[in-house]
C-alpha cells in the first residue's frame, strides 16, 4: 500500500485551529460526505460517512462520527486513539462512492480509487497527531483524539418508527466523540 509521510511544514498543507474549519458541517458532512479513517501504519481502514457533526463538548472542540459494527473501520476505530475525517471536492465523488460501497476486507480501497494515504508525522498537532492517517487528495482533514464512545441503544429512540427504518438490520452505530487536535487545510 503506497503511503506518504506528511511533513509538518510542507506538502501544501497548513494547520488551522478547529474553529477555522470552513463551510457548513451540514453541507460538508451530509451532502459532501467525508472519509473516516482509523488505524496506524499499514494497518488501517477508511469508510465513507454522511453522518456526524462538529461542536463543543466538555470545553473542547469535538467531532462526532458514527460507525456500524459490521464495518471494517469499526475494529480500527476501537483499537486506535486517533481518527481522521477527510473532506474532498466534488471531483472525488466516484472515489467516495466506491469506498462507501466496498469493504476493506475485500480490496485496497485507496489503491482502487487512486487516493494516497498520508501518515502524519510528529510535527502535526504538536506531536499529538503523529500516526493518524488522512489522504493527500483531500481538501481538509480533521485529526481527532478519541474521548468517548457510546453504542446507540434502540430503547432510547423517541421516534422509534422513523429511526428504526434506518436500522432494518438492527446494525446500530457506535458513536465516537473525538477532540479535534488540528485541522489541516490544503493551501
Amino acid at each position: 500500500m503506497k503511503q506518504k509521510q506528511l511533513s509538518p511544514a510542507g506538502d501544501n498543507w497548513r494547520e488551522l485551529p478547529p474553529r477555522d474549519f470552513k463551510g457548513s458541517p451540514f453541507d460538508r458532512i451530509g451532502s459532501g460526505w467525508m472519509l473516516i479513517t482509523a488505524g496506524a501504519g499499514g494497518d488501517w481502514n477508511t469508510m465513507t460517512a454522511s453522518w456526524g457533526g462538529l461542536g463543543v463538548l466538555w470545553r473542547k472542540d469535538v467531532a462526532f462520527a458514527f460507525i456500524r459494527p459490521s464495518r471494517r473501520t469499526f475494529e480500527f476505530a476501537n483499537g486506535s486513539e486517533l481518527f481522521t475525517l477527510s473532506f474532498f471536492d466534488e471531483s472525488r465523488r466516484d472515489a467516495l462512492n466506491f469506498i462507501g460501497s466496498n469493504s476493506g476486507r475485500d480490496c485496497d480501497k485507496a489503491a482502487k480509487t487512486g487516493l494516497t494515504p498520508l501518515v502524519f508525522g510528529s510535527g502535526i498537532a504538536g506531536g499529538r497527531g503523529a500516526g493518524a492517517i488522512g489522504f493527500e487528495e483531500a481538501c481538509d482533514i480533521i485529526v481527532c483524539r478519541k474521548l468517548y464512545t457510546h453504542d446507540i441503544d434502540p430503547r432510547q429512540f423517541l421516534d422509534a418508527p422513523l429511526i428504526e427504518k434506518v436500522y432494518n438490520d438492527k446494525d446500530y452505530h457506535r458513536m465516537y466523540i473525538g477532540e479535534i487536535l488540528t485541522v489541516l487545510a490544503r493551501q
